[in-house]
C-alpha cells in the first residue's frame, strides 16, 4: 500500500492514505495506534454518588425522589455508572460488562469492562467506578417525621361507638389508598397519624384529596355519609391562605348482624347498611327495607346481635306459623315463630333469647 507522504506528529510513522480520508481536524493527524493511545475508549468519572432515603429506600433522581423498590441497591449503583460513562464518539461494536464488589455499607466498586473498535482496530478498556450511597431523608419522610397534614378524617358513629372491626377496616382503607397512590408513581401522598379517639378513630393524612378519597371509601364500605369543613391554619410564602379540612364520617346507628326492633313491628336482623337499612324479618323470613322518610335507618331498639344466637334442639314443627324448640337455657320446650327460611327437617337450629321473646336465627 502506498504512503500518503504524512507522517504522524507523534511517532514519525508513515500515514497511509486511507487512514486521512474522511478525517478532519487535528486528531486526524495521528497514526491509528498514537489516536488511540491518545483517547480513552471510554470516559469514567472518579466516583458516582447515589442519594438513598435512610426511611423509605427512596432515590433521589435528577430534581426528585423516586421510589425503586430495591432491596438492595447494586442494580441502582448499575444504573448510576451507566448514567454517569460515555464512550468514544466514533467508537462502534460496543460491549460491555460489570462486576459489583460491595466493599462496606455504603460503598460498591464497579468493575466494567469494555470492548469495542476504534479506527478499525479492536479495543479493550477497564474502569474502575467507586459507588458511594450518601444516606439522606427525602422531604416525604421528613413531613412525616415533623407530623406534617392537610386533613383529617374523623369516623364516627350515631348513638354508638364504632366497632373494633369498623375502625381498623377504616385505617386499613387508608394504608391502601396511599399504597395504590403510591404505585401510581404520587409520593405526596400518606398517613401521618392513626390514633383512637373518645368515640371513634382519627386519621391524619397528608393532602386534602386524600382525605375525602378515604372518606368516600368508608362510606362506600359501611354506609352512613360525610360531611366536610374547612379550618384556616397558615399562609403560605405567596400570601394565599392555606386550610386544612376535617372529613366528618358518620357511620349507620346499626351494624349488620344487629337484631332490631323498628317501632312495633316484628324483629329484624339487619344484612345492610348501604343506602337504606335492609334486613331478614325473624318471625316470617320477609325481607326488610326501611322507608325513604327514616333515612340510613328507622328509630329502633336494639334487642341483640347474631353472635348471641344458641344452638338448640328443634322439638316439633306445630303448623306453618310455629316451631317448638328447647330453650336454650331453661330446657323447657317454647313455642316460637317459624320464618320460611327454617327447615322443618333440621334437628337443631340458633335462637336469639331477647326481651320480645325467642326468635330462629338464619342459618
Amino acid at each position: 500500500m502506498s504512503g500518503s507522504g504524512e507522517f504522524c506528529p507523534r511517532c514519525g510513522n508513515i500515514i497511509e492514505r486511507e487512514d486521512t480520508l474522511s478525517r478532519e481536524g487535528v486528531d486526524s493527524a495521528l497514526c491509528d495506534a498514537c489516536y488511540i493511545d491518545e483517547y480513552d475508549l471510554v470516559d469514567a468519572p472518579d466516583r458516582v454518588q447515589v442519594r438513598v432515603c435512610s426511611q423509605c429506600g427512596a432515590v433521589h433522581r435528577g430534581n426528585r425522589w423516586v421510589d425503586v423498590g430495591a432491596e438492595d441497591y447494586t442494580d441502582i449503583a448499575i444504573d448510576a455508572v451507566t448514567e454517569a460513562l460515555s464512550v468514544h464518539v466514533d467508537a462502534t461494536s460496543i460491549s460491555w460488562q460489570v462486576a459489583p464488589e460491595q466493599v462496606d455499607e455504603t460503598t460498591i466498586r464497579m468493575h466494567c469492562q469494555f470492548s469495542g473498535v476504534l479506527r478499525e482496530t479492536p479495543v479493550a478498556e477497564e474502569v474502575v467506578v467507586p459507588v458511594k450511597l450518601s444516606r439522606e431523608t427525602c422531604e416525604r419522610c421528613g413531613r412525616i417525621a415533623g407530623g406534617s397534614y392537610a386533613s383529617v378524617v374523623q369516623v364516627r358513629s350515631t348513638e354508638r361507638d364504632p366497632s373494633e372491626e369498623e375502625t381498623d377496616r377504616a385505617a386499613e382503607i387508608a394504608h391502601e389508598l396511599v399504597a395504590e397512590l403510591e404505585d401510581k408513581g404520587d409520593r405526596e401522598a400518606f398517613v401521618t397519624e392513626v390514633s383512637d379517639v373518645a368515640g371513634g378513630l382519627d386519621i391524619k393524612l397528608s393532602t386534602n384529596r386524600l382525605g375525602e378519597q378515604v372518606a368516600r371509601r368508608i362510606v362506600r364500605d359501611f354506609g352512613g355519609s360525610y360531611s366536610d369543613y374547612e379550618t384556616l391554619v397558615t399562609e403560605d410564602a405567596d400570601g394565599n391562605e392555606v386550610y386544612r379540612v376535617t372529613y366528618a364520617v358518620h357511620l349507620p346507628p346499626y351494624r349488620p348482624g344487629e337484631v332490631i326492633s323498628p317501632g312495633d313491628e316484628d324483629p329484624v336482623l339487619v344484612e345492610s347498611v348501604r343506602g337504606n337499612l335492609k334486613g331478614t324479618r325473624l318471625t316470617t323470613g320477609e325481607d326488610y327495607e326501611a322507608n325513604y322518610e327514616d333515612g340510613d335507618a328507622p328509630d329502633a331498639d336494639r334487642l341483640g346481635t347474631a353472635d348471641d344466637g344458641e344452638e338448640t334442639t328443634l322439638v316439633a314443627v306445630t303448623d306453618e306459623h310455629a316451631v317448638q324448640v328447647l330453650h336454650p337455657r331453661t330446657y323447657e320446650t317454647e313455642s316460637v315463630a317459624r320464618p320460611d327460611y327454617l327447615d322443618p327437617d333440621a334437628e337443631t337450629v340458633s335462637v336469639i333469647d331477647t326481651r320480645e321473646g325467642l326468635f330462629v336465627l338464619p342459618t
